[in-house]
């Protein structure tokens, strides 16, 4: 009987810069105290020009994973957004499949995640208001930073990733 693979430790936030060097995308990293909400965020974030986002990991009744990255003041209707991006019923995804499978904790949250999505478990949801920004700002793996990428630039790195993410008007 074979052994199970044994899962990949979950990248690195220095692995994360190293990947987009790689890819040739510029970003800006500032660092501040812990934020786990988006109020924590605005305390924290300082004079940080672009778009604040917020992240939502989601699990649908069928098992599907997603992640909605969205303008950090969008309220979201979780009825309405499985309809817009049909899935089923949608709940927070817990803690330990956070982990499992984004490889980070709550209140770090990020597309950038899913550069430890090697099995490409999740549907990728982008709010298109969002991307009409010039800078979308988001954690580097850890609650701790900020990062700020052009929008083109964060479709490059979450394709890289093997994800082709949804533009929706949320």
């Amino acid at each position: 009987m074979s052994q199970p693979m044994p899962q990949s430790s979950p990248k690195t936030r220095e692995q994360l810069f190293d990947h987009l060097a790689d890819l040739g995308i510029e970003t800006t990293t500032v660092e501040h105290a812990p934020a786990f909400t988006v109020d924590d965020s605005k305390a924290f974030r300082g004079e940080l020009t672009g778009a604040h986002c917020k992240n939502l990991f989601l699990k649908d009744k069928k098992g599907d994973i997603w992640l909605v990255v969205t303008l950090e003041d969008r309220a979201i209707d979780m009825k309405s957004l499985r309809h817009l991006i049909g899935s089923n019923h949608l709940s927070f995804g817990k803690p330990e499949l956070l982990m499992e499978i984004l490889g980070i904790v709550p209140g770090s949250v990020t597309p950038f995640a899913l550069i430890n999505d090697s099995e490409g478990r999740v549907n990728v949801v982008l709010d298109k208001e969002m991307m009409s920004y010039n800078v979308l700002n988001y954690h580097p793996l850890v609650n701790d930073a900020t990062t700020a990428i052009a929008p083109d630039d964060l479709m490059s790195f979450i394709r890289s990733c093997g994800h082709e993410p949804a533009i929706v008007a949320l």
